[in-house]
């Protein structure tokens, strides 16, 4: 799609769709959102980016391979629940812990760690998938 508004417009509305993603991302487990859905609005972002500019300019814009993405969210979702093992529960239990930064508690789980992953897969493989067929029907 080459008009002019819609290549003026999806710069703008490709952030803030991934925006909203790592806002959704970040709701988590406990309200609607997490790392699949976040996932999806940024592979639409990127699929969006996409149809405006081309696949190279996609693929400059996200700097790793989709699959590569892919792959390392995949690896972090599993090593979420390693911590798990080492403290004797079931696989992928959640763990929390509160560090104190700069007199700030901060609260970590590894349930956070679980989400990015899946977050990272998600957007690997659908933006992979979206580029091989933008890249497809103009060939």
């Amino acid at each position: 799609m080459q008009t002019l508004i819609f290549r003026t417009a999806a710069p703008y509305l490709t952030g803030l769709m991934l925006m909203f993603s790592v806002f959704v991302l970040l709701r988590g487990h406990n309200e609607p959102g997490g790392g699949f859905t976040g996932g999806l609005i940024a592979a639409s972002a990127f699929a969006i980016h996409g149809i405006a500019f081309g696949v190279p300019a996609v693929r400059r814009a996200l700097y790793f391979h989709p699959m590569a993405i892919s792959g390392f969210g995949l690896f972090a979702a599993a090593a979420a629940g390693l911590p798990s093992l080492l403290f004797g529960v079931p696989f992928l239990t959640g763990l929390w812990m509160s560090p104190a930064f700069f007199g700030m508690s901060i609260d970590l789980s590894t349930v956070i760690v679980f989400d990015i992953g899946v977050y990272l897969v998600v957007v690997g493989s659908f933006t992979s998938i979206a580029l091989a067929l933008e890249d497809r029907e103009h060939d």
